[in-house]
């Protein structure tokens, strides 16, 4: 598997149930999202702004670029059941070689803020992403069951890495049409 490969493959609309167990607060989660992906053209706007914002990357650098959004609910958090999280972000592939590059997000995983991350792919089609944020450590893995459930599973450590705050795993399936 390279990136264009898993890019093609996560493109479509999923319906995610994740359950997370946050350590540092001692509490459980459970979360329903709704999340699309779509590949977008390389004269996206806001693709050209992270472009330009980076300095030196050129398009010819990127594969896939793609948007994400998602719209969650949580029986953690917000206080009223009905209020969804949502959100969307741009992704950026950089590969360095066929199984492993750099991914630009235009904002994060486990902190809202712009992050740039290490991705691999292991012998078995295993996408592996790693995170360094201000207050933390991120290490998510996303792998296929099959064309239409993926699973992914997260561990969110401390900046220094001596300690767990959370850990998630989600099972993905993918929204069929009919046709």
């Amino acid at each position: 598997m390279d990136i264009e490969q898993f890019v093609a493959q996560t493109e479509g609309e999923w319906r995610s149930m994740r359950s997370a167990h946050s350590l540092a607060f001692q509490q459980f989660e459970d979360v329903l999202s709704e999340i699309s992906v779509k590949k977008i053209s390389e004269t996206n706007t806001d693709l050209q702004a992270i472009l330009k914002q980076e300095g030196d990357l050129r398009v010819s650098d990127i594969k896939s670029p793609f948007l994400m959004k998602w719209a969650a609910e949580s029986d953690w958090e917000p206080d009223d059941p009905n209020d969804v999280a949502n959100g969307e972000c741009i992704i950026v592939p950089i590969p360095t070689n066929e199984k492993s590059g750099v991914l630009l997000r235009s904002i994060g995983y486990a902190e809202s803020i712009a992050a740039r991350s290490e991705y691999n792919f292991l012998d078995d089609g295993t996408f592996v992403l790693k995170t360094k944020y201000d207050q933390s450590i991120a290490e998510e893995r996303i792998w296929f069951i099959s064309e239409n459930v993926r699973c992914r599973s997260s561990v969110l450590k401390t900046s220094e890495g001596s300690g767990i705050l959370q850990t998630s795993f989600s099972s993905e399936v993918r929204r069929l049409t009919k046709s």
